[in-house]
């Protein structure tokens, strides 16, 4: 580990055996009788299991002072990592190098007993990163007010919200001076503001104090915010580690499909129930030929295909436009319109949008006055390359200053 390393991870790999023959409990009195005896035929028959490598020979360093954002879909193996540098769960194989003190955030209510009150666990958290009851005497106050639970601070914390326990557990965390700070999606819990406040804080202690963040969210906006660094996992392997922007546009290259004009929806049989259900986007250029990469200021054809178990009347579609760190750009509907049963089509014709080169989520949705029917955000997204189709393009200088690139009219006086 080099001098100002305070983390360093070589080859770190966490395996488990999966039982395909694992029989789900039950809280019924037959259900758990029934399961008695699968038990019990279940003793007589071999058990299958499967090899599952959450994470697989990850090696690398963090310098002391990083705010290192650690990114990749559900499954990629982020949470097992942050588990593993907290030492709660060891790893399979591989060694890792912490100096100084961690205090990890990672579920509601880490560290805490629910049956002591918000005073106490304050001090019960601070005794665990081994900190004295003068260092804890010192900044309760400031714990205390960041959290905003003065009024139940001698209630047992079993008793609040969810939001409250976040806020205390996070104000903990941040102020009890812990050289590394481990936070993970938990933050998504608490409000807005209070979100706000904590990206605040962390980048606070970092940059003013040199102490260590690693943080993980599906919040790419937040993230890259707080962090100046990055590190990309994806079904269990590292698929790179460096600065935060370069990080960010590999995620978003490889976690969507770039190449991909046509997107169907697999599981709608799980929605024959519903009134309606998507089946099929299709992106078409302006000639209506499929489509996968538009530039920018290019017309996009959007055709949205869906299915009605009967006649629906004054049903309205519409579509969003989200960006890479989930800041919606666009959103646009049809009026109110009546859809006959069976499969339907309706197409979008989006023009002059012009917006920077990125990758961007495209979220459809089908609803009747308060009643959403189906809702999608997750699987179809749309490339706008860097060919830019905008007079004087020449001209733009800086296309990182923001999303829109409309020119306005303008005179000089």
């Amino acid at each position: 580990m080099s001098k100002s390393s305070i983390i360093k991870v070589e080859n770190l790999s966490k395996h488990y055996l999966l039982n395909k023959n694992v029989v789900q409990k039950s809280d019924t009195l037959f259900g758990s009788f029934i399961g008695g005896l699968k038990d019990i035929k279940s003793l007589t028959q071999k058990k299958e299991t499967i090899d599952f490598w959450a994470l697989k020979d990850i090696s690398f360093e963090i310098e002391q002072g990083d705010r290192v954002g650690i990114i990749g879909r559900n499954g990629a193996g982020k949470s097992t990592l942050l588990k593993i540098l907290s030492r709660i769960t060891p790893p399979t194989k591989g060694r890792i190098e912490i100096t100084g003190r961690v205090a990890s955030l990672l579920e509601v209510g880490t560290g805490f007993h629910g049956d002591l009150s918000g005073r106490e666990n304050i001090y019960l958290n601070g005794s665990v990163l081994g900190m004295s009851k003068h260092e804890i005497d010192r900044k309760f106050d400031e714990i205390v007010a960041f959290a905003e639970v003065e009024q139940f601070l001698d209630t047992p914390v079993k008793r609040y919200s969810s939001g409250m326990y976040v806020r205390l557990a996070f104000a903990v965390a941040a102020h009890l001076e812990p050289e590394i700070l481990i936070v993970d999606e938990v933050l998504a819990v608490g409000d807005a503001a209070f979100q706000k406040k904590c990206l605040g804080k962390m980048n606070e202690v970092s940059t003013q104090d040199g102490r260590t963040i690693l943080f993980v969210s599906h919040h790419m906006g937040a993230v890259q915010k707080l962090c100046n660094r990055g590190l990309f996992l994806e079904k269990g392997q590292m698929m790179d580690y460096g600065g935060i922007d370069p990080i960010m546009k590999k995620y978003m290259e490889i976690g969507h499909a770039l190449s991909v004009s046509t997107f169907t929806f697999e599981n709608c049989l799980n929605y024959r129930k519903s009134r309606a259900y998507f089946i099929k986007v299709e992106l078409r250029d302006s000639k209506g030929n499929l489509c996968a990469d538009f530039p920018v200021g290019d017309k996009i054809n959007l055709h949205i295909h869906f299915e009605s178990a009967s006649k629906m009347e004054e049903t309205v579609v519409g579509f969003g436009i989200i960006s890479s760190t989930e800041l919606p750009i666009v959103t646009s509907w049809a009026e109110p319109e009546n859809y006959r049963q069976g499969q339907n089509e309706i197409v979008f014709e989006i023009e002059n949008l012009y917006i920077v080169p990125s990758i961007y989520k495209i979220a459809i949705g089908i609803s009747r006055g308060n009643e959403s029917i189906d809702f999608n955000t997750d699987i179809v997204s749309i490339n706008v390359s860097d060919i830019i189709n905008i007079p004087n393009a020449h001209r733009i200088v800086n296309t990182n200053s923001g999303i829109l690139l409309n020119q306005f009219p303008y005179k000089i006086i």
